[in-house]
């Protein structure tokens, strides 16, 4: 009887690290880019209602009004979103390693993410690989389908979930 309490307790103490090691493991991280602030306070929410780090993915060089004035075929952000090349410098990269699922937020840009969303994923592309991506949005008038398929068809080997559209 007392070797069978002592195998007993032998197989909990080797399985309780485990578990606890797998639940720390999960984690999530909400990543976002907010050129007015309306998608800064969608991710805030996000991050608080998942319980995850929230992360703004910043421009080098802040956009100004006159940069996003979507009417002005010269502003920058017109630029940026006519040239598929194009990618905004970021300030600085995030450490993507210990997150299981990404959400990441942006403004929808003529039907699509802003390029600098691209700087940010082709920065942290190998550190993507394998986690669960969800890509969330806000638009005043768009729906968030086409930019996700853009992101699914611009980056096929990353694992995109559907997105959420967050007005």
């Amino acid at each position: 009887m007392k070797n069978t309490i002592l195998i007993l307790c032998a197989m909990l103490l080797a399985i309780l690290p485990i578990n606890a090691q797998k639940n720390n493991q999960s984690k999530t991280l909400v990543a976002y880019f907010s050129a007015t602030g309306t998608t800064r306070q969608a991710a805030a929410k996000l991050a608080k209602e998942h319980k995850a780090v929230l992360w703004e993915i910043e421009a080098a060089e802040p956009y100004t009004a006159a940069d996003l004035d979507w009417r002005n075929k010269q502003s920058r952000s017109s630029l940026e979103m006519q040239d598929e090349e194009a990618r905004p410098a970021i300030k600085q990269c995030t450490n993507i390693i210990p997150y299981d699922t990404v959400y990441v937020g942006y403004p929808i840009w003529w039907g699509i993410c802003p390029r600098i969303i691209n700087s940010w994923i082709d920065n942290n592309l190998e550190q993507l690989q394998g986690k669960t991506l969800i890509p969330f949005a806000t638009s005043g008038s768009s729906d968030v389908k086409q930019s996700v398929e853009y992101l699914r068809k611009t980056y096929p080997n990353l694992s995109w979930q559907n997105g959420i559209l967050m007005n």
